[in-house]
């Protein structure tokens, strides 16, 4: 019974009920229209009929006088299916005729008008009274005599019985199939809407795992769900994501702030020169540099990863790209003999990205390869590789050295937030270089595969051709 009420206040039951009265309306509309014409019809043929039949006593009468007249109205009422007639002299005697009981009131309106009346039919007891109507004309003759043709209107009645009965079954029939339709409907409509607010309620307790129902169906419902499953699955990566940004803050940040925190502490401590207060000082710039860096680089990809960093992505060549980047670092060779760089580029080699990010992303895998890439002998100098290739589903933009390498098992790891191997603990870095290169590659649609490069490591950057398109102009 509490159900009820609830359904009377859904959108569903007043939308059954304004279609349940506007067919309504029509059908009775549409019926009494029906029936009207019908009567017209009726009417006409009826009043046709009547003047034929007067045409064919007229003549009778103009021939044969009173009695003839008479005799012709006792023949045509025998007939199967006849009309009225009556004949009356002037005291209301009845010399001929199939009708009995007409009022005199009537009778004196000899006027030939259509008119309807109240009769009875000869054999009728007085208990059945005027029992039958009919449309009849009455005209006077010569002699004070009163001439009655008419049609019975039994067939019209029985009609318009018919119609009004068909009309209460329609309407009948019409109601009991809109109000199972509407319980069928409302009850899987509720029942929809139901698990749509269980669901909603469990996700606004603070449990992201739950999901909407999809039956499979591929309704509006189902669209809706898959929709709003997508865009919890959207919701729960990125409330992850926080909870792992903030997780990795608090670890990998307490201990670089805890020993600028200590060296500091131990400087105030001590009575220090001129050139040591310098000193402490540049060291405790340099490890707040580094400290900002990395705030910098988990801002970086913490929109990257939410969308909100905007792909200003055109078409560029990343042949040129790549030696643009790489021209930053020559010097650097120039400088040091253990370090050597190779570039292997089809030029054109055209992507749609942004010009701005991939050269990040390539800037970050260079200074890898250069902090963690060196080989393990150490008299074999660092080659890097930097290599543009264009290929069917798009261009390649390829990283590799000669170093250690990463073992398979921990390639995809390496490129979570703050992972930092074992081979690579004892060197400076945050951990971020190749989740943020992962970034940039989501955002552009493209794949970073790290593979084995027989020695060292192979970094690959694939754009497809419809890569950066997704994100235009956003």
């Amino acid at each position: 019974m509490t159900a009820l009420p609830r359904l009377f206040r859904t959108t569903a039951f007043k939308l059954a009920l304004i279609y349940i009265g506007a067919f309504s309306l029509l059908s009775v509309s549409l019926f009494f229209f029906i029936m009207q014409g019908t009567n017209s019809l009726m009417r006409a043929q009826m009043v046709q009929t009547i003047d034929t039949d007067l045409e064919g006593l007229a003549e009778r009468y103009a021939y044969s006088g009173i009695n003839g007249l008479a005799s012709g109205i006792r023949q045509r009422s025998n007939r199967p299916n006849a009309n009225l007639y009556l004949l009356v002299d002037y005291t209301g005697n009845e010399l001929a005729g199939n009708i009995r009981e007409v009022p005199e009131s009537v009778l004196a309106q000899s006027d030939g008008e259509i008119k309807f009346i109240q009769y009875a039919r000869p054999g009728d007891t007085p208990e059945q009274g005027h029992a039958y109507e009919a449309a009849v004309r009455i005209f006077s003759l010569p002699g004070e005599f009163r001439l009655l043709v008419g049609r019975d209107m039994s067939e019209q009645s029985s009609l318009r019985g018919l119609l009004g009965q068909a009309l209460s079954l329609w309407l009948l029939a019409m109601l009991a199939i809109a109000l199972v339709t509407y319980v069928f409907v409302n009850r899987r409509v509720l029942r929809r809407i139901d698990n749509l607010t269980k669901s909603s309620a469990t996700l606004m307790s603070g449990d992201l795992s739950g999901r909407l129902d999809v039956t499979g169906t591929g309704d509006e419902f189902d669209r809706l769900a898959e929709n709003l499953n997508t865009m919890l699955n959207r919701i729960e990566a990125l409330m992850l994501g926080l909870k792992e940004v903030s997780d990795n803050i608090a670890h990998d940040l307490k201990t670089p702030l805890t020993r600028l925190h200590n060296r500091v502490e131990a400087e105030l401590s001590r009575d220090l020169s001129a050139a040591d207060a310098r000193a402490a000082l540049e060291e405790t710039l340099s490890e707040t540099d580094s400290i900002i860096c990395t705030f910098n680089a988990l801002l970086r990809i913490a929109r990257m990863e939410a969308g909100g960093t905007a792909l200003h992505a055109d078409a560029q060549d990343l042949a040129l790209l790549a030696a643009d980047v790489l021209e930053l670092y020559e010097p650097l060779a120039e400088e040091d003999d253990s370090i050597t760089f190779s570039f292997d580029a089809q030029s054109p080699c055209p992507a749609y990205v942004d010009r701005q990010l991939v050269s990040q992303a390539l800037a970050n895998l260079i200074e890898n390869a250069m902090k963690y890439g060196r080989p393990q002998q150490g008299d074999t100098p660092l080659n890097i590789v930097v290599a543009v290739k264009e290929q069917a589903t798009g261009a390649c933009l390829t990283v590799s050295d000669n170093g250690l390498g990463i073992q398979a098992s921990d390639r995809v790891r390496a490129c979570e937030r703050f992972v930092r191997l074992d081979s690579a603990r004892s060197k400076p870095g945050s951990g971020l270089g190749l989740a943020l290169v992962h970034a940039v590659m989501q955002l552009h649609g493209g794949s970073l595969e790290l593979s084995d490069a027989q020695p060292g490591l192979k970094v690959r950057l694939c754009f497809t051709r419809e890569s950066g398109y997704p994100n235009k102009g956003k």
